[in-house]
């Protein structure tokens, strides 16, 4: 999966552990996921966003969880996008997926053992980490599905977790299994 690995990933990773300022980090991930996503979206962005913020305020728990079991900062982040992936294409929402539908499968099974263990499905993706009364409705655009433009997704990245960029010291895990977490 393409993710990038910066500096704010720390601050962010280091300020969850933080009581005094936990609540203002959770609000500006969410914040800043919410935002980048309603600006990509080609059609209903602003019809979108409060389920956005609800996605993207389960996912920090899902973060959370993933580095209490013992998977490693990169992993849990990677479970997050997958995550968020599986709702968007559950919503026809092709120009905000991160990776085609033709690798779902593949993506789902790396960390499949998480996904079980929490109830998370590829048509629910959220599991047992959803909103007590799931997300709020957004309209879908399923016929972009068909249309075959992912522009944001990278295909073929499913066996790694950061890809490299000329400004991030990038660390990618060799021989981990991610499925045995």
């Amino acid at each position: 999966m393409r993710l990038y690995q910066t500096w704010k990933n720390y601050v962010a990773h280091a300020g969850l552990g933080v009581p005094v300022v936990r609540q203002l980090v959770r609000k500006r991930i969410v914040d800043y996921h919410t935002a980048f996503f309603v600006e990509q979206s080609a059609r209903n962005g602003e019809a979108r966003e409060p389920h956005l913020r609800a996605l993207f305020d389960a996912s920090v728990d899902v973060y959370e969880r993933a580095l209490a079991e013992g998977y490693p900062e990169a992993q849990a982040r990677e479970i997050t996008h997958i995550q968020a992936t599986l709702d968007f294409h559950e919503h026809g929402w092709a120009e905000l997926m991160e990776f085609p539908p033709g690798e779902i499968q593949t993506h789902f099974d790396r960390y499949r053992r998480f996904f079980e263990r929490h109830d998370c499905t590829i048509e629910d993706p959220l599991g047992e980490f959803a909103p007590e009364y799931g997300l709020p409705y957004a309209p879908e655009t399923p016929d972009a599905l068909d249309d075959s433009e992912f522009p944001f997704a990278e295909s073929g990245l499913a066996d790694d977790v950061y890809v490299p960029t000329e400004h991030v010291d990038v660390r990618t895990p060799e021989g981990v299994d991610f499925a045995g977490k």
